[in-house]
């Protein structure tokens, strides 16, 4: 019999090449996933950078309407004088079927009127509701695309969903970035170059902030 043989250690290149296909895998998907949201952050960070040049021609829409006795009823006898607080679903449900706002916000009560602040990506919005009459009053204004994506960069007044989508996203960057930096160490051997333009790439910035930044 034969006996049995001892599996040889992995070479030092065959651990190279592992490590390559698993960086570059990481690396690939995560570029894929954060490709569309690096393409928006750059060109609006382009944006902002120049806000003042970009002209903005904000848009002002108003709309009224009357709110049903029953709902009025129910809104009168709300015991909510003064503060903050939602509003009641029903009337909610209705402020959201008749104006183009979201009414989960929590509303400013007062003795005399209910009014709800609706802010969103690019624009304002706000409803007020008279608490005697039930007239409604609201206000939207548009500020353009180019406001809109910039405030989205911000993460302004965008929802929980956006903020996650964010949270994903600097993730994959993240990702992105160290297994990018671990290939530049892998193949640096062979491109002279990687080492001074990586810290050409952190001096740069740090000499502009300290030199011209106060």
């Amino acid at each position: 019999m034969h006996a049995p043989t001892t599996p040889r250690p992995a070479t030092k290149k065959s651990r190279k090449a592992f490590w390559l296909k698993q960086l570059h895998m990481w690396h690939w998907m995560s570029s894929a996933i954060s490709l569309i949201g690096l393409l928006l952050f750059a060109i609006t960070g382009f944006t902002l950078n120049h806000a003042a040049d970009i002209e903005a021609s904000p848009v002002v829409t108003e709309k009224a309407g009357q709110l049903p006795p029953p709902l009025l009823r129910q809104l009168a006898s709300a015991d909510r004088a003064d503060g903050k607080a939602p509003l009641p679903k029903p009337v909610a449900t209705w402020v959201e079927d008749n104006f183009p706002v979201r009414a989960s916000a929590e509303a400013e009560w007062s003795a005399d009127e209910v009014y709800l602040p609706a802010p969103r990506p690019g624009g304002d919005a706000w409803v007020a509701i008279d608490r005697a009459s039930g007239a409604v009053t609201s206000e939207i204004t548009s500020r353009g695309w180019i406001s809109y994506l910039n405030d989205l960069h911000k993460g302004r007044n965008s929802g929980g969903a956006w903020g996650l989508f964010i949270d994903i996203f600097a993730g994959a960057c993240l990702i992105f970035a160290i297994t990018g930096l671990f290939l530049l160490w892998l193949h640096s051997a062979k491109r002279k170059s990687t080492w001074p333009l990586v810290g050409a790439g952190i001096a740069i910035p740090a000499a502009i902030a300290i030199i011209f930044i106060h």
